[in-house]
């Protein structure tokens, strides 16, 4: 069987009535319908305003959304004039009564803070473009298929179509439009694309046609679908930009502070990134640094590509030195010196304690090398030998304490006391150690 069988579609495809039923019994809001858009709605609202991504998610499985938006594209890929009518009167109807909803909420809701699930549905771009569209195919094919699955409720929650307008009526209750127009249009986003995928989908599976006596007709409502679409397509692609612009900005400015924002005496408290305005602000704590030292740190900066960024570097204690010089025998000034040179002692301490453990680690692996040579070079001498340990550390006694080397090497057969003469003499040379240096130990082992 060749690897294309496996996706072909015709083997498993629903009759083209049965497919249009069901579309067209999810595409009217009346009565059950009507109030379970209404509680869904509800939900995602107090999911919206708590935070909560398992409450959105509850919303988006019980939203029947999905039907009209389905029945949009349905109508639109077989030339049902009557059922696209139908479709768009519920799509507006069931879009107002959840921007009803969601608005009269949020006016009586206490929590007016948007949180991280308000902010993520205000800035839609590409991407929401491709997962409307990969939802909507999926959506469609399995309506079309006699194994749906559980498909339907994926697609809901993928596509996302509850909690944008939510959202939305969240910014008109607050009156904050920013959030109402951003999330309003990832709302039209997945409503179109939805739509777009459902057309493509009829049209390619053949889905009878329905006659259209007036091709003008005809022509100008393909025009204005396909008007819409690319009206909805192109600004997302401008945001997708941007977003990718702002992710490249941000991944620069952290690896130009990462390597280059170091200044002699200086400590880095804090660092902004404003992708926007290309800006980034650094602010140190420490002693007073001129301006030469800030020109060079922006010199470096169209080596990452910063070339058109603002760089603003700002002293934590400057204002310090300046007060002591103007007024010394002012206790408020006094104070402040004296909380000053506090901060720049831990600094100064923090510093110092990174480079010892800086300096601990590069002995470490010093040592660790050298072992590993010494090892290497005494079982070219004596191939018998299985293991050894050298380590460098303290001896202790009665009164002192000696830093001495300790070794011990395992051999797989005995060794002679010429041999461990020889041994020890040539671990003295070559660690330039003194007898009394090195400790050393032989042991018999096995492989």
């Amino acid at each position: 069987m060749r690897i294309i069988d496996h996706f072909r579609l015709k083997a498993e495809r629903e009759d083209f009535r049965v497919v249009v039923e069901t579309i067209e019994k999810g595409v009217v809001f009346r009565g059950t319908n009507l109030w379970i858009l209404v509680f869904a709605i509800l939900i995602a609202c107090l999911g919206l305003n708590v935070n909560s991504t398992a409450v959105i998610i509850g919303a988006m499985l019980v939203s029947p959304l999905m039907g009209p938006i389905m029945g949009l594209g349905l109508s639109m890929g077989i030339n049902d004039l009557a059922l696209l009518r139908k479709s768009g009167y519920n799509y507006l109807f069931a879009a107002g009564v959840g921007l009803a909803t969601s608005t009269l909420y949020f006016l009586v809701s206490p929590l007016r803070d948007a949180h991280s699930e308000i902010l993520s549905r205000t800035s839609p771009n590409i991407y929401d473009v491709l997962i409307a569209l990969a939802g909507g195919f999926a959506g469609i094919l399995a309506t079309s298929s006699k194994q749906k699955g559980n498909v339907i409720p994926g697609v809901a929650i993928a596509t996302a179509l509850m909690p944008p307008l939510c959202t939305a009526g969240f910014g008109l209750a607050t009156l904050q439009f920013y959030y109402f127009f951003g999330a309003l249009y990832l709302f039209v986003i997945n409503s179109v694309f939805i739509g777009v995928a459902t057309l493509v989908t009829t049209r390619y599976l053949k889905f009878p046609q329905k006659d259209i006596q007036d091709e003008k007709e005809k022509k100008r409502s393909e025009q204005i679908i396909w008007g819409v679409v690319m009206l909805t397509f192109l600004p997302s692609v401008y945001f997708g930009y941007d977003i990718v612009q702002q992710n490249r900005f941000t991944k620069k400015a952290e690896t130009f502070i990462a390597f280059e924002a170091k200044l002699p005496n200086n400590y880095l408290l804090s660092k902004s990134i404003d992708t926007e305005t290309k800006k980034i602000s650094l602010t140190y704590g420490g002693e007073l640094f001129n301006e030469g030292e800030v020109e060079a740190l922006k010199m470096r900066m169209p080596i990452y590509g910063l070339d058109t960024a603002m760089l603003t570097v700002s002293q934590g204690f400057a204002y310090l030195q300046e007060e002591k010089k103007n007024s010394a025998d002012d206790p408020l000034v006094k104070a402040l010196n004296e909380k000053e040179n506090q901060l720049v002692q831990v600094t100064g301490e923090k510093d110092n304690a990174i480079q010892q453990l800086s300096a601990i680690q590069k002995d470490m692996a010093a040592e660790k090398e050298l072992s590993w040579q010494v090892f290497n070079e005494l079982k070219a001498q004596y191939p018998a030998v299985l293991s050894m340990v050298l380590s460098h550390t303290l001896e202790n006694d009665a009164s002192t304490q000696t830093m001495v080397w300790v070794s011990v090497m395992t051999f797989d057969t005995r060794i002679y006391d010429k041999d461990r003469k020889r041994i020890k003499e040539w671990l003295l040379a070559r660690l330039n150690l003194k007898e009394e240096q090195l400790i050393l130990i032989f042991e018999v082992g096995t492989k």
